[in-house]
């Protein structure tokens, strides 16, 4: 059995960020990782995909992104951002190697993989809050002959060229698939079953996110509040576009729901240019024909699940479930946060943008940990791991 004073799982952007953030403090650590390279997840997200928050809020602990990298990055560019950070703080994952059961036995956490077993103080888990693509599961859709697909293994509108397909969802990454499709020949439809709120990611040229940063310290009604005239001035009314607002806005959203609003890089206009056509919620298939709840069907060719996707983590951390539910707020307002040792990092969807709170979560962690060491070696009872 491996020891270590911390093992941090997974070596995507969390991992990553907690790793660094411990190799600065000098706090001895192993990283394990059930792939063979890091940061699959962006490795095998879609072509077109670019982060939807500036680069200036979506740097890691301790290094930024390139000066000659665009404000905000493409795909390549940010896996090229996660190698060179990864070579900058030395960081080298044990690859192939998948956590399946974490316990704590004694003083130890006990983390279980299909290769060895690791012991540890503490644990980070920086897997991602979802990790798992949500089945796709309509009435009738055995009878459906083309191709149906998770948002998770969609590639590029090339595939698609010259056919009719529905994305089902109005998420970030259904929004951006659309606008992938129709730009690559396809003739896009959207299924949209709950109301949304929509956001711009620039407005005057200044990012949403520098703007949201600085609301974020308000309540969340008084930031919806004073966002209204300008998402009513750039939407006006959603409705003519067979979309439903959501009743309350994107900060209580990110609160009650756990949910990030859908940040505008284009989709509404090509709605309204009739380049993408808005359906209502599924009511079954029959055959190459989608019916809708609304009565109307249309024709395609393939369907598109960009549905989002489910927790595990869950399902191999071996504590009271009740525990999971600290995760719906910010570290700082965690009742167990660092409790037993125990971490986890970038699972609040935050206004200020997911990696800007990975980041943030990382440095904490590492802090934490920090201080639980020194206040160890200062009474003189620190044993070694």
């Amino acid at each position: 059995m491996k020891q270590t004073t911390t093992l941090v799982v997974g070596a995507s952007i969390s991992g990553l960020a907690s790793a660094a953030s411990l190799e600065m403090r000098g706090i001895d650590y192993l990283i394990i990782e059930k792939y063979p390279q890091i940061a699959v997840p962006w490795r095998n997200h879609y072509n077109r995909l670019h982060l939807h928050t500036n680069k200036r809020l979506s740097n890691l602990p301790h290094k930024k992104f390139d000066k000659s990298v665009p404000r905000y990055p493409a795909k390549q560019e940010v896996v090229d951002y996660l190698e060179d950070y990864r070579d900058s703080f030395g960081i080298e994952p044990v690859f192939n190697t998948e956590a399946r059961r974490i316990r704590k036995e004694g003083g130890q956490w006990i983390t279980e993989t299909d290769n060895e077993a690791f012991s540890s103080k503490y644990v980070i888990m920086a897997t991602g809050a979802f990790s798992k693509p949500r089945d796709i599961n309509f009435k009738g859709i055995k009878t459906f002959p083309g191709k149906i697909m998770h948002s998770a293994a969609y590639k590029t509108g090339k595939d698609f060229n010259g056919e009719n397909v529905l994305v089902v969802g109005f998420g970030n990454s259904a929004c951006e698939i659309a606008i992938d499709l129709y730009e690559q020949g396809a003739k896009p439809y959207m299924s949209v079953r709950s109301p949304v709120n929509i956001v711009s990611r620039d407005i005057l040229g200044i990012p949403i996110l520098e703007i949201s940063h600085l609301l974020s310290h308000l309540p969340p009604r008084v930031a919806d509040a004073l966002t209204v005239p300008i998402r009513r001035l750039l939407f006006g009314d959603i409705g003519k576009f067979g979309l439903t607002k959501m009743k309350y806005g994107p900060f209580e959203q990110i609160k009650k729901d756990g949910t990030a609003p859908v940040l505008d890089i284009g989709t509404i206009k090509h709605i309204r240019e009739g380049h993408i056509k808005i359906c209502s919620e599924i009511d079954f298939v029959e055959g190459n024909e989608v019916f809708f709840k609304d009565g109307k069907a249309v024709t395609v060719n393939a369907i598109i699940g960009a549905i989002g996707y489910e927790p595990n983590y869950a399902d191999i951390v071996d504590v009271d479930k009740s525990r999971f539910d600290d995760l719906k707020l910010s570290v700082d307002h965690q009742k167990y946060f660092g409790k037993d040792g125990l971490y986890f990092c970038g699972y609040w969807i935050a206004p200020t943008g997911q990696i800007h709170e990975i980041s943030s979560d990382a440095r904490e962690i590492a802090k934490n940990i920090a201080e639980k060491e020194n206040a160890l070696r200062q009474s003189g009872i620190r044993k070694d791991v």
